[in-house]
């Protein structure tokens, strides 16, 4: 994965998003002309898949002091124990204390993000996962969401911004709302075809007005070999997407000589979903997953003092002192 360009937002780096007790305890140290340099120690509360690192180094890098830092890590992607020491920093306290709120908060919501797209990848059993998450979201985290989902596992992703940050093309082609205000499906397919670059797939959405079956074979007749796909996305009021329903466009495709055309399915998918589809053998090239992503629940972070000027210490109930972990690679 390239290195990513994350955009530390103002608000962050002037504390705004900081819980105030860290504010106000800055400003106590400030004022009694107290700077020690610690060591804290981030680690999460279950297992799964460790991600953000990369943000939370964007920030590092634009807050810490050039000498008398040092950041270690487990790489971004890496497999996460639960209580295992994640991340270590040793910086002076004013530099540092203002941003324990923020790098838990990434550090929580991109591992769980991350880790339910992997949770998908896994039950597909090879099979692409495209992250379609961004609908769900505050627009402010769809793009971290769609890198964390990426970082998961996933092929590609929908927005433009997450797919810049995680070095890829983004995925997407004709949504409802073209073949609704054209009219027709074959011509929504044949505009996008007219006017989309060449590199870009040609995958036609075929539940918006007929049969899923019968519109795949009429959008597969008026491209034929330019037809990458056809995308299920059927409602849940029409009975949502079956293996079933799956299995027959497969069969209808073949029939008519389109075994070059794929499939790929969207709607309501989790990773339970996934296996089944798997177990009975659905012919499914690709699944579009969205909410089950953008709902996960985050990995909670905790930071813990360890050191203060270089003598261990913690609280009750941590042990003071460097955590030794050998997975840790310095980062900064």
């Amino acid at each position: 994965m390239v290195n990513p360009e994350f955009d530390i937002r103002p608000a962050i780096l002037v504390g705004d998003t900081a819980d105030v007790s860290s504010q106000r305890t800055l400003t106590i140290l400030r004022n009694e002309g107290i700077n020690p340099t610690v060591t804290m120690e981030f680690s999460a509360q279950r297992p799964g898949v460790f991600c953000g690192i990369k943000e939370v180094r964007a920030l590092l890098g634009k807050v810490l002091p050039e000498t008398g830092s040092e950041v270690w890590a487990l790489d971004e992607g890496a497999t996460l124990d639960a209580k295992e020491t994640a991340l270590r920093i040793s910086a002076p306290y004013g530099s540092l204390g203002l941003y324990e709120t923020s790098i838990c908060g990434i550090l929580a919501s991109c591992s769980g993000w991350a880790a339910a797209a992997r949770d998908c990848v896994e039950a597909s059993q090879g099979t692409a996962i495209v992250c379609l998450a961004a609908r769900h979201v505050h627009p402010n985290v769809a793009a971290n969401i769609d890198y964390s989902a990426v970082v998961g596992g996933c092929s590609s992703c929908s927005t433009i911004l997450g797919a810049r940050l995680a070095g890829i093309t983004p995925t997407g082609n004709i949504p409802h709302t073209l073949p609704l205000i054209i009219g027709d499906t074959v011509k929504a397919v044949q505009a996008f075809d007219r006017h989309m670059p060449l590199e870009v797939p040609r995958v036609a959405l075929v539940d918006t007005f007929k049969d899923e079956a019968e519109e795949s074979l009429n959008v597969a007749l008026a491209l034929r070999e330019k037809l990458r796909g056809v995308r299920l996305d059927t409602a849940k009021e029409r009975g949502g997407v079956t293996a079933d329903l799956v299995k027959e466009v497969r069969a209808r495709l073949d029939l008519a000589g389109f075994r070059h055309v794929e499939i790929f399915v969207s709607g309501g998918f989790t990773p339970e979903r996934i296996r089944k589809f798997v177990e009975v053998g659905a012919p499914v090239d690709g699944y579009g997953v969205g909410s089950h992503i953008s709902s996960a629940p985050p990995n909670d972070f905790t930071a813990d003092i360890h050191e203060i000027d270089g003598k261990p210490i913690a609280k009750r109930g941590r042990t003071p002192g460097v955590t030794a972990n050998p997975r840790l690679d310095r980062i900064m």
